[in-house]
């Protein structure tokens, strides 16, 4: 085997720019050194000549006394203190290196906590094990750095002398980083803030506030991806959604969601894919493929959703609800497992998590869907923030069909991902619900109920003309001006006229 030379001092590194020039560290020398085709960390670390860490450009800046020496032991250990797990990137440098090179890197220091974490590591991602014997000393470590990132409760392995806290299986674990913005959120503990604003609303006001959101949310979420469909189709999905978290995630399950979600299957087949998938656009000259994100290969598809499903009914249980949602959708729609309908069941996803965990309130959901598309610009950028990072390690080549056939092995870059901005992002909208459109949309239903009832006591009419009588006076600032006023409404008299937009003002303000 040719030695592994690790990367000097430079000003760019696989098209990055680095703030000044600086010598490669931790995932950043590993993945240099041993030519790894991985999708690259969101921050990488390098060593300049300043003598202050700092950030810039998805780079920190690190100083020279952190300089780790040029050997795999010192830039692994260098990555598990100051980066986190990168799981792709371990995989990909396991296989690279071997087991020979892992094993004897153990050997060197076997009671050490660094080398027995990279030991677990090597065997929990491969499924092979080295030739170790079982560890006799060494105080019991986590496997994942919890004030790094963010863990479950996990069980030791007394082989490694660790606690494997890992949030997911080896078919599927994304990984999330402490930042301040999730642990704000977390703290929030919006859950309980939910349940507590449910309980204060009149049962009647609350079923009739649970159906705007749930038909608001089905609206929107075919309205992310720019379809105008027939209300029932909106009806029959807002049906599926207020189910959520009823059924145990399946393949079965994935597949009956998609039948209600495409209704004719006489142009989207259902199932899964047979063949390739990419999202993007085609060249107008040659139709070749321009994509903006490619799918998991087709053959991959089955342990992948084998991975979900397992995530969903193992680690996801014993994790924070949202990131578990994060997860769970974000992994669904990278892998995109369907030829039409993945956006929608992506967004399913979030209700169930939430729904399962009793993190929504019973018999409410949560508009998620709308509080993404007032902020779809902010959607597509998180979406984008993985797709970007993914597409350059991608080999492909077009088909006949104006598809993409990807040629190298990928199922790890949909099993292992930094999910930390997509579960910020969901955060975010989750705390938008709660905060804004379910104490809106109550308080909406409570002052119509006033208007109405005032009305009532003026003038006798149905209650569809009673809705058409407050569109009109909503699109007219409560004004029923003669002038203006359409037909139903000209045999009012001045003084009921009056009447009722003293009602209207008293209900919704002038």
């Amino acid at each position: 085997m040719a030695k592994i030379r690790f990367p000097g001092p430079v000003k760019f590194f696989h098209e990055r720019r680095l703030p000044e020039e600086g010598t490669p560290a931790g995932y950043a020398a590993i993945i240099g050194a041993y030519k790894l085709k991985v999708p690259l960390p969101r921050v990488l670390s390098a060593v300049g000549e300043r003598h202050r860490v700092w950030e810039e450009g998805g780079w920190r800046m690190l100083t020279p006394r952190h300089a780790p020496s040029a050997t795999l032991e010192s830039h692994l250990t260098f990555a598990l203190k100051h980066e986190g797990l990168d799981l792709a990137v371990l995989k990909r440098l396991f296989l690279a290196a071997g087991p020979l090179e892992i094993a004897a890197l153990v050997r060197r220091k076997p009671t050490g906590a660094y080398p027995r974490r990279i030991w677990f590591l090597y065997e929990w991602l491969t499924g092979q094990r080295l030739k170790l014997p079982t560890a006799r000393s060494g105080a019991y470590v986590d496997v994942v750095d919890t004030a790094q990132q963010w863990s479950v409760a996990g069980e030791t392995s007394a082989r490694h002398r660790v606690r494997n806290n890992l949030p997911g299986t080896p078919g599927f674990c994304p990984m999330f980083f402490r930042t301040k913005a999730l642990e704000d959120f977390a703290q929030n503990d919006l859950a309980s803030r939910a349940h507590e604003a449910v309980a204060a609303v009149p049962r009647d006001l609350l079923a009739r506030t649970a159906a705007f959101l749930l038909l608001n949310d089905s609206k929107a979420s075919y309205a992310i991806e720019g379809e105008r469909v027939p209300q029932d189709r909106i009806l029959r999905w807002g049906r599926a959604i207020g189910q959520a978290g009823q059924h145990p995630i399946s393949a079965d399950e994935l597949l009956r969601l998609q039948e209600i979600v495409i209704g004719d299957a006489r142009f989207s087949p259902l199932g899964l894919r047979e063949e390739g998938g990419f999202v993007g656009e085609h060249d107008r000259h040659s139709m070749l493929p321009l994509p903006d994100h490619i799918s998991a290969r087709e053959q991959d598809l089955h342990s992948l959703i084998e991975g979900l499903v397992a995530f969903d009914r193992g680690p996801a249980t014993g994790l924070d609800a949202v990131l578990a949602a994060a997860a769970l959708a974000f992994g669904f729609v990278y892998i995109h497992p369907f030829v039409d309908g993945n956006g929608r069941l992506h967004r399913y996803l979030i209700h169930h998590v939430l729904a399962q965990r009793g993190f929504t309130p019973a018999g409410v959901v949560f508009p998620v869907s709308a509080a993404i598309l007032e902020r779809i610009q902010d959607y597509k950028k998180v979406l984008e923030d993985y797709s970007k990072r993914l597409l350059p390690v991608i080999e492909w080549v077009p088909t006949a069909k104006g598809n993409v056939r990807v040629v190298n092995d990928t199922a790890d870059f949909y099993r292992f991902f930094d999910a930390t901005s997509q579960a910020e992002f969901l955060y975010s909208c989750v705390r938008k619900t709660i905060e804004e459109d379910l104490p809106r949309e109550t308080d909406f239903l409570a002052r119509f109920d006033r208007f109405r009832a005032s009305v009532e006591q003026i003038v006798d009419m149905p209650g569809r003309t009673m809705d058409r009588l407050f569109r009109f006076l909503r699109e007219n600032a409560g004004r029923l001006s003669k002038r203006r006023r359409p037909g139903e409404f000209s045999t009012l008299t001045p003084e009921e006229a009056k009447a009722v937009e003293t009602a209207y003002a008293a209900a919704f303000g002038s």
